[in-house]
């Protein structure tokens, strides 16, 4: 790695080796990956390290961890990924048109409600496209888009980020459910009468959990029973349709097309969490023709 006129000259394949070993804070399990030596791994990095002009790694414990210049390094390094990626992607796809691999996360509600008559529009106006889709949640999905896996997400709307642009696409609300039969129909429930009964929910830290935890908090009454935890949100639905136990989803699996029969809403006071669904993506990073047109069909509506 010599000086080119006076500026550092890093080297690709260094700087993704690099990016590796930061990721996993240790040489061992960064030489399992990479299929590549420790000696050739430690070569790279004092090659980097020789270009900046600082130390890159500390020792921590039995692994090793960045210093302040390794951060800064690991910020660049990603970008330089990303923009090398990209540039091989767009030159891909000159005069192609409607052409092309798009790769969606996209959170389950959106991915039932949604996805389906927009992925329809879209292939329909280009059948040579190809989706990937991710479906999980926003914790997922957030990581996955800063790393460059995704091209867009489709997710619930979260506090702004530098170097994203978000657009609304609709709003959700999120309301207990039960059977058509369940004994709760029998008079006006308020919160406190949804203690005595038992749940079906998705574990703590999902958005939807912890907002009817803490309602209840709010109100100083005990948090629902819940009897069955699943990360499977799509099987919810169904799960309470065939049981006596209650739920909180999205008002989408009420309704329309996809809406799970035998289900209604609860109607309580103060338990309907509303929320807005957002496309997101990176706002320097390369979209094909085909992304672009699936933000548009997602923003026209096509699928509410």
């Amino acid at each position: 790695m010599k000086p080119i006129n006076g500026t550092l000259a890093m080297d690709l394949r260094d700087l993704r080796y690099f990016e590796t070993i930061a990721e996993l804070q240790h040489l061992g399990r960064a030489s399992a990956r990479l299929h590549r030596t420790q000696p050739a791994l430690t070569s790279s990095i004092r090659r980097l390290e020789a270009d900046c002009g600082a130390a890159l790694f500390e020792k921590s414990g039995r692994g090793i961890r960045l210093t302040e210049a390794g951060k800064v390094l690991q910020k660049w390094a990603q970008q330089v990924r990303f923009d090398v990626e990209d540039a091989r992607r767009e030159l891909s796809t000159i005069g192609s048109g409607l052409a092309g691999h798009v790769r969606v996360g996209i959170v389950p509600t959106a991915a039932q409600f949604l996805l389906p008559s927009v992925a329809r529009q879209l292939l329909q106006e280009a059948p040579g496209v190809t989706l990937r889709t991710v479906v999980a949640l926003i914790d997922t999905l957030k990581p996955m888009l800063r790393a460059g896996e995704l091209d867009l997400i489709v997710a619930t709307e979260s506090p702004p980020e530098a170097g994203y642009i978000s657009r609304v696409l609709a709003e959700d609300t999120i309301v207990v459910v039960a059977s058509e039969g369940h004994e709760v129909f029998r008079g006006t429930p308020t919160l406190k009468d949804l203690t005595a009964y038992r749940w079906a929910l998705q574990p703590p830290g999902a958005p939807t959990r912890d907002w009817l935890d803490h309602t209840f908090d709010r109100k100083r009454l005990p948090r629902p029973q819940v009897q069955v935890e699943t990360t499977m949100l799509l099987m919810l639905p169904a799960l309470i349709a065939e049981t006596g136990l209650l739920s909180f989803v999205s008002r989408h699996h009420l309704q329309g097309p996809g809406g799970q029969s035998g289900l209604r809403e609860v109607p309580v006071k103060g338990a309907a969490m509303r929320r807005r669904l957002v496309v997101s993506y990176r706002a320097h990073g390369f979209l094909s023709p085909a992304a672009r047109r699936l933000i548009e069909l997602f923003g026209q509506g096509v699928g509410a």
